[in-house]
């Protein structure tokens, strides 16, 4: 059976529908499952985004210890400061960290509009990903999802949305890759690519990058299925029913391997962990495939 059919099967055997992209960085040897296909990428925007505030930084436009006050009127939910009972007060250095690690959408919402949420736009296009559209940091797509359910605000959508079917969820604005941030899964992994080579900015801002996504503390999707010994730098993306990673695989031995994953689940309620692990499973079998194991 070919490695394309045994990903494919991996993710129906769970429900799921899967598009996946792995890259060798050395060789360019490639594993493609709907490699080119247009998909959402939720929080996968945020490696765009620390990249654009590593270059900054790099280039002495900003000063990534310059401090930022989080207050309530600011959190949108979700990990880190959002959790906050009281305003904090951090670098941004650390909003970038909070971006990475846990995803914090406050963070990143902040850190967007410090550097300047016209230039993600600007700089996939310089790095020539010409199918990665971007809409708009957390704050924008939530807007979305309020207006799409007809809520007044934040609070009444938490209210509305639980109970909301399936059809109308799948049917808002974020879950769309025309109408919301998308890419293809070939163009996260040209990304990672070039970040990897450091060839997405100076050298010291790439190195950023790479050291924000090795400490990304989500375990359950690619890191889950690789061996000790094995480093896995990631950034995870979820929206209900939809969840993504996208990372990098190095092997002791030099091998560095370029992943780009994402699926669809057939119904909003099925095992969240049991889904991750399908994920990591996809990215295995095609790094083991690329490495001829």
């Amino acid at each position: 059976m070919s490695i394309t059919n045994r990903i494919a099967d991996a993710f129906a055997a769970a429900d799921m529908r899967g598009w996946l992209h792995a890259r060798d960085l050395d060789t360019g040897r490639e594993v493609a499952v709907g490699a080119d296909d247009q998909v959402v990428i939720g929080s996968i925007f945020k490696i765009l985004l620390v990249l654009e505030f590593a270059r900054q930084a790099a280039a002495g436009s900003l000063d990534p210890a310059d401090r930022v006050l989080v207050r309530a009127g600011d959190r949108l939910g979700g990990w880190g400061t959002a959790g906050c009972a009281d305003d904090v007060e951090m670098s941004l250095r650390d909003l970038a960290y909070f971006t990475m690690s846990v995803s914090d959408n406050t963070a990143a919402d902040l850190l967007l509009q410090r550097v300047g949420p016209d230039l993600l736009p600007l700089l996939a296009q310089e790095l020539g990903l010409t199918r990665t559209r971007l809409i708009g940091g957390p704050r924008e797509l939530l807007a979305t999802m309020i207006a799409d359910v007809g809520a007044r605000d934040d609070e009444e959508f938490a209210r509305i949305f639980p109970d909301l079917p399936d059809e109308q969820v799948r049917a808002l604005r974020v879950f769309d890759p025309a109408r919301t941030n998308s890419s293809t899964p070939e163009e996260v992994t040209r990304l990672l690519g070039l970040i990897w080579r450091d060839a997405a900015g100076p050298a010291q801002a790439c190195a950023d990058v790479r050291a924000l996504m090795f400490r990304q503390l989500f375990w359950t999707r690619l890191a889950a299925a690789f061996p000790p010994g094995v480093r896995v730098a990631g950034k995870t993306g979820t929206l209900p029913g939809l969840h993504m990673e996208a990372g990098v695989v190095e092997y002791p031995d030099g091998g560095r391997y370029a992943v780009a994953v994402f699926a669809r689940t057939e119904r909003l309620s099925m095992p969240r962990l049991e889904l991750d692990l399908v994920l990591g499973r996809a990215a295995k079998l095609a790094v083991d495939d690329l490495r001829g194991e």
